[in-house]
């Protein structure tokens, strides 16, 4: 059974693996971002929009910490 499950997973991973590539290499125009005047320098699409989800995956967790926090404090004030 631990073989089976392995063995999917191997699968699941390789085919997100492929479809990120096959993103990768469909999205290779350049674009520029303009943001409050300034410009950034000319990425493909796909470092952009990469760029995007690691900074959200980076940014969520810590909002969830944050408000965490906040939500305990008033917990114990309210105790």
């Amino acid at each position: 059974m631990s073989n089976l499950r392995r063995l999917v997973l191997s699968v699941f991973i390789l085919l997100v693996v492929l479809a990120i590539l096959a993103f990768v290499l469909e999205n290779q125009q350049s674009v520029s971002l303009v943001f409050l005047g300034w410009s950034g320098p000319q990425l493909p699409v796909s470092v952009v929009t990469v760029g995007a989800l690691l900074v959200g995956m980076l940014i969520g967790p810590v909002f969830g910490w944050f408000l965490g926090r906040a939500s305990k404090a008033s917990r114990k004030r309210l105790v």
